[in-house]
């Protein structure tokens, strides 16, 4: 059964900020999905068994954003 985790993300100004996002997500084992958006400034990741929110807060971080669960 898919699961899904929500984040706020601060920071993204335009469609490349969500590219930088998804693709350093993409690359976390076990993500089957990924939704970003900087106007809302949300992110929703699915994943088949669960993603560790460490991971994703770091993923964010290397893409040069700050991500909080939302």
């Amino acid at each position: 059964m898919a699961t899904t985790e929500e984040f706020t993300v601060s920071g993204m100004t335009c469609g490349h900020c969500e590219m930088s996002v998804r693709e350093e997500i993409e690359e976390i084992a076990g993500v089957t999905g990924v939704d970003v958006s900087h106007q809302s400034g949300k992110l929703v990741v699915t994943s088949e068994t669960g993603v560790d929110q460490d991971m994703v807060l770091r993923a964010v971080e290397e893409a040069g954003y700050q991500a909080v669960p939302a």
